[in-house]
């Protein structure tokens, strides 16, 4: 444990649907967390599932209970959406900090202590923690784990303002009082618009925490990477038109026949030789394709995508 005296109270929120199979996972996760019992307590939102979540989580909740952790079971069954279920959590929360994760992910045993940490400074408003690939079998999940999908490292970079996702982000409660909540009817890109209302509406700033680490697990099939960049299209036009972000452009027939062709002339060879060597893995020979797939299902989902006029709504405390 950190020996800084700065302790505050922490509420941590989860939003939840159908996640019997990650669940126990994450709580074992969240029952090793280094962060004094007292102080922090873990919102398990509920999102309407119909498999065995519920069940899981009320068990979940007495056990812990019974041993001097604080979870709890909370409830948003009228609009099917993170955004949404994050509000609960939020609207329940006791804490002056509010962290974030998601049912699919492993926080390490000093992830609230590490996000926790840089708000000593009076200043931060939001901390961004990391997120590392767990451990995975299938080319997807190599692929994801070698280009580093969900570092923050990239959406701190974005040309229109950093911001972090939900699965490693902490925001200060005031700011919520301040600014409102998710916007309850998006599906995707609320984690991005929180960051930016609270950049344009407010003086609070934003930084990283690196060694606040929680591990995702990846899409290890084809139907679930392409769902995955798909939704990450959506995002794309979604904060487009409440921002007015420049869209990705779609590739050209001859662009991709230019990029297939230079894979198979160059990358191939190149890549295989390096692997003799030790100097490159055996996914490297595939990120061209797999890369072509991924900006295919994200073209996509952001040309399909129309943003819901209930979108433009705005929670508050």
């Amino acid at each position: 444990m950190t020996q800084s005296k700065f302790l505050p109270k922490v509420s941590v929120v989860i939003p939840i649907y159908n996640g019997e199979e990650d669940v126990l996972g994450l709580i074992e996760c969240l029952r090793e967390q280094t962060y004094r019992d007292t102080l922090v307590e873990y919102l398990l939102v509920n999102n309407n599932s119909s498999d065995k979540t519920g069940e899981i989580l009320e068990v979940v909740c007495k056990e812990s209970s019974a041993k001097g952790k604080s979870f709890q079971q909370l409830h948003q069954n009228q609009i099917q959406s993170s955004y949404a279920a994050r509000n609960v959590g939020i609207r329940a929360s006791s804490g002056d900090i509010i962290a974030f994760t998601d049912a699919d992910c492993r926080p390490h045993p000093n992830w609230v202590e590490k996000l926790i940490e840089p708000f000593i400074v009076n200043q931060i408003g939001v901390v961004v923690g990391e997120i590392s690939p767990l451990p995975g079998n299938s080319l997807l999940e190599k692929y994801a784990e070698r280009c580093g999908v969900m570092s923050q490292k990239f959406l701190l970079e974005h040309p229109f303002k950093p911001y972090g996702q939900t699965a490693n982000l902490a925001i200060r409660r005031v700011i919520f009082e301040q600014i409102g909540l998710f916007r309850p009817y998006l599906t995707t890109g609320g984690d991005a618009d929180i960051c930016w209302r609270i950049s344009l509406e407010t003086d609070w700033q934003l930084t990283f925490s690196p060694d606040a680490i929680i591990e995702h697990r990846h899409r290890s099939n084809l139907a679930d990477f392409q769902s995955q960049w798909r939704r990450y299209g959506s995002s794309n036009k979604y904060l487009h038109e409440l921002y007015g972000i420049e869209l990705m452009r779609e590739l050209t027939i001859g662009e991709i026949s230019y990029k297939l062709l230079r894979w198979l002339i160059q990358e191939i060879p190149r890549d295989t030789l390096n692997i003799l060597r030790n100097k490159s893995r055996s996914i490297d020979l595939l990120k061209t394709p797999i890369s072509l797939l991924g900006f295919q299902a994200r073209n996509q989902g952001q040309k399909q995508a129309q943003l819901p006029q209930k979108a433009q709504e705005i929670e508050y405390l």
